[in-house]
């Protein structure tokens, strides 16, 4: 990758991984986010066989992956590396940023969504925001899940799918990067909503409404 990618150590650095269909815009991108504060890019990925590898070598806080990007494979890209490097944030970056395009995002596991005519602090608020383990969307653009008399976030969905498989509490915040406190408030509020007696029934009663 030559010279474009910063290999000085920086304070607090947030290293970065990009991937995308082209090496020269790659390129140029990279040099943009490297002089951003915090901000260090340390590897490229131009094809959908190569993000993978590019997060097992490089180890980065966060993925940047174009949505339209890799033949249309950037989603799945992006569920590949929430399961085999669950530690590594996903970011992307789609030509327009609607609620279904977040709901799809989302669920592969991208905990960024920014769309490309974001101005950079847009895209570096994005990528802060992902490196600390926080669903960074539009609230407006995350559509509710109908539960009976109230509704569900898709965050609240992702706790009770993940209570419903056996998972612990500290499991749940690792697997969805959140703090444990905040998936507690996520469990709880789910409960109330669905009118459960604790988090497995209400992920029972869930599941049995086709929510999950």
């Amino acid at each position: 990758m030559g010279s474009i990618l910063n290999t000085g150590v920086k304070c607090m650095s947030i290293r970065v991984v990009i991937a995308g269909d082209h090496q020269l815009v790659l390129e140029a991108f990279a040099e943009t986010l490297n002089n951003a504060n915090g901000l260090e890019v340390v590897g490229l990925a131009t094809s959908y066989e190569a993000v993978v590898p590019a997060v097992e070598r490089h180890r980065p806080t966060v993925l940047l992956l174009g949505e339209s990007t890799m033949g249309g494979k950037a989603l799945r890209a992006a569920t590949d590396v929430r399961s085999h490097h669950p530690k590594c944030g996903v970011a992307l970056m789609v030509g327009a940023a609607t609620p279904s395009v977040v709901d799809r995002a989302v669920a592969a596991g991208a905990l960024g969504v920014v769309p490309k005519n974001a101005r950079l602090p847009q895209l570096i608020t994005t990528l802060m925001g992902v490196a600390g383990g926080c669903l960074t969307v539009d609230p407006s653009l995350l559509r509710p899940v109908d539960a009976g008399d109230g509704s569900l976030s898709v965050r609240e969905v992702d706790v009770l799918r993940l209570t419903a498989g056996g998972a612990t509490v500290k499991e749940i915040a690792g697997e969805l990067f959140l703090a444990a406190g905040t998936v507690r408030n996520l469990t709880s509020a789910a409960i109330k909503k669905l009118g459960g007696r604790n988090r497995f029934d209400a992920a029972r009663i869930a599941l049995e409404h086709g929510l999950l």
